[in-house]
């Protein structure tokens, strides 16, 4: 298996509204130093990857606002690697699109896709994890997904059942389970043979083209009809004109859960999706009261299980305070108890009724 053949597709078009009021429509959680390392979510993600694919076969898909983020944040790499979609449109579309380009410019090729907001750790199982699904998807007709060991009746992750009676370590797929409520959750860890769902994948672009073929033909024969266009400076006029045009819908719905051959690695390596201000609590380093801060020079007193983000070295003082996210950003402060970080897309949509949508 040589690595020449791997590739790697970056998904960087969310939004993140969840990490609002840091993540914006205009400068989505990606771009930030989330975690306050050094580097923004996207900057790890590729330097991950960059450790099993060649930095140049490595593909950023993203919407066409988020260009210039894009070439700030990775000097290095051509523009022929930046992928603009012109609307957004879900995972399906923009998959088939990164795996026609790889695939027209390397026909034996392989690809990863992985999102740009994950956080992984123990990057050396992550390596090998990727590895044993680029060799399992090589010596079969697979699409390989990794799976996360379950830990608690999450109902805010989709849920991969595989075959209780594999022993291998590539298990069959049976079925895919969008976000369960949580007495189906609760059963799922019961049964044991589930796992949440990474949106990380991997497969021969020859074939998921093919699985398109079959269960999303109609998208198929757009871009077939102009497969001469891509990798030319065609590719962006083709784009703006049909992509506005395909149906929204994911990866996971549009192929995966239609799909027969597909398989399941369960991930060695620590993950979480950050998806939400709890979830990046649970990551970083806390006080002996729980408390986390990021970026400022803080002192917490009577104040236990809270997060605390401002600007780079403000002084924040935090008193009395238990269960709470506090998050300064350039122009807002939010205050309110953990157990109301669902509602944050809602107090985000209220801030753009009632100030502008460039506060959204």
């Amino acid at each position: 298996m040589s690595k020449k053949d791997n590739y790697a597709v970056i998904m960087a078009g969310g939004v993140g509204s969840r990490f609002w009021p840091v993540s914006k429509t205009s400068n989505p959680k990606q771009f930030h130093d989330m975690l306050g390392t050094g580097k923004s979510l996207l900057q790890h993600t590729f330097l991950r990857l960059a450790k099993l694919v060649p930095a140049r076969q490595i593909l950023i898909l993203t919407n066409s606002e988020y260009v210039d983020l894009v070439n700030q944040q990775l000097p290095d790499i051509d523009n022929s690697q930046v992928i603009a979609e012109p609307a957004m449109r879900n995972t399906a579309p923009c998959i088939l699109l990164s795996a026609l380009k790889i695939n027209k410019e390397n026909p034996e090729a392989r690809m990863i896709v992985a999102p740009s907001d994950h956080w992984i750790e123990d990057e050396a199982a992550f390596a090998k994890d990727v590895h044993l699904a680029f060799e399992a998807c090589s010596q079969q007709d697979l699409l390989m997904t990794l799976g996360i060991k379950p830990t608690f009746p999450n109902t805010g992750y989709g849920y991969i059942k595989y075959r209780k009676e594999d022993s291998e370590v590539v298990k069959r797929v049976e079925k895919f389970t969008e976000k369960p409520d949580y007495p189906t959750a609760q059963s799922f860890l019961k049964a044991g043979n589930y796992l949440w769902n990474a949106g990380i994948f991997i497969w021969k672009t020859s074939f998921i083209i093919d699985q398109y073929q079959q269960f999303l033909p109609g998208m198929f024969s757009v871009f077939e009809k102009s497969w001469s266009k891509l990798n030319t400076k065609e590719e962006d006029s083709f784009l703006e004109k049909h992509y506005p045009q395909f149906e929204n819908i994911s990866i996971d719905y549009g192929i995966l859960e239609k799909a027969k051959q597909v398989g399941v690695i369960e991930a060695s390596f620590d993950w979480s999706d950050l998806g939400t201000w709890g979830s990046l609590h649970n990551q970083l380093p806390k006080d002996e009261n729980e408390n986390v801060s990021i970026n400022a020079q803080s002192v917490f007193i009577d104040s236990t299980n809270t997060i605390l983000r401002t600007s780079k070295g403000k002084i924040a003082i935090i008193k009395g305070l238990h269960d709470y996210i506090v998050v300064e950003s350039d122009e807002s402060l939010v205050i309110l108890p953990k157990t109301d970080e669902q509602e944050i897309k809602t107090i985000r949509n209220l801030v753009m009724d009632k100030f502008g949508k460039n506060h959204g």
